[in-house]
Formats: structure tokens, C-alpha cells, sequence
């Protein structure tokens, strides 16, 4: 297991995994002033009043909970979001509302899951050519759908 330094606003919740499988932890709105509604087609970023400390060489991804995906068109706008390793400020989660009704958000509210993931950084390397592969430059679609 990776250790997560974390500073919790007085009354924010700390991330938790919600099953013994899980891969992403539940991370909750923190909205003590007040409810948040997000109406269709809109956008907007939920505070959690939680900072963390990432350790080099790992990002923490923000993903949608498929619940809200599922049940109301909810999803995380930038999906995934990635916190760097160097970022220290408070975790807000961009919430998209892609439903027919209003979204409101409470404070506690289960908002988005986060995912610790192992990262690497590239070293570039100038060619003048790539190797050729079966697909070679087949972009959007060139694989089909069957």
C-alpha cells in the first residue's frame, strides 16, 4: 500500500473505499455554506475540502461513480482528471450534468471516485521515422466496431 498525506477542512470527509475489491476511492462534496445545483447541460466545480500529498512518481485520477453516470447523466467533465504529484490545494471535482433535470449536490454527497495510479515520465527521442505496424496511421474509426 502507498501512503496519502491528507489535510481535511474541519467537517470534509476523507476519501474511503466503499468495498474490500474496489480500485477507486468515494471522495464527497464538501459544501458546509449550502447545496450546489448543476442544471442540464452545465457544469461545476464541487469543493472537498480535502488536500493530499501524492507521492513522486504517482498521480491520483478523478473518475465518475457510475451510479451517477447511470442514474442522473452525472459524470467528471475532465474524465479522468489527473493531480500531479506537486499539486498541494484543495481536491475540487468538475462535476457535467448531461441529464434532463437539475443536479443537486449536498454537502457529504458521494461526488466522484479517485484512483492512485503509478506514472512515469517520457524521454523523447527524435527520429526521422516510426516502425510500421498493421494499422500504421488508421486514426478514428479504422479499427471498426466488430
Amino acid at each position: 500500500m502507498t501512503p496519502l498525506k491528507l489535510i481535511l477542512s474541519d467537517g470534509a470527509k476523507a476519501p474511503s473505499y466503499q468495498s474490500e475489491g474496489a480500485a477507486g476511492m468515494d471522495i464527497s462534496a464538501f459544501l458546509p455554506f449550502g447545496e450546489i445545483a448543476i442544471k442540464p447541460g452545465s457544469y461545476a466545480a464541487i469543493p472537498t475540502g480535502v488536500s493530499m500529498e501524492i507521492p513522486e512518481g504517482y498521480e491520483v485520477q478523478v473518475r465518475p461513480r457510475s451510479g451517477l453516470a447511470f442514474k442522473y447523466g452525472v459524470t467528471v467533465l475532465n474524465s479522468p482528471g489527473t493531480i500531479d504529484s506537486d499539486y498541494r490545494g484543495e481536491i475540487r471535482v468538475c462535476l457535467a450534468n448531461h441529464g434532463n433535470a437539475d443536479f443537486v449536490v449536498h454537502d457529504g454527497d458521494r461526488i466522484a471516485q479517485l484512483v492512485l495510479s503509478r506514472c512515469e515520465r517520457a524521454v523523447f527521442s527524435f527520429v526521422n521515422e516510426l516502425s510500421s505496424t498493421q494499422r500504421g496511421q488508421g486514426g478514428f474509426g479504422s479499427t471498426g466496431t466488430r
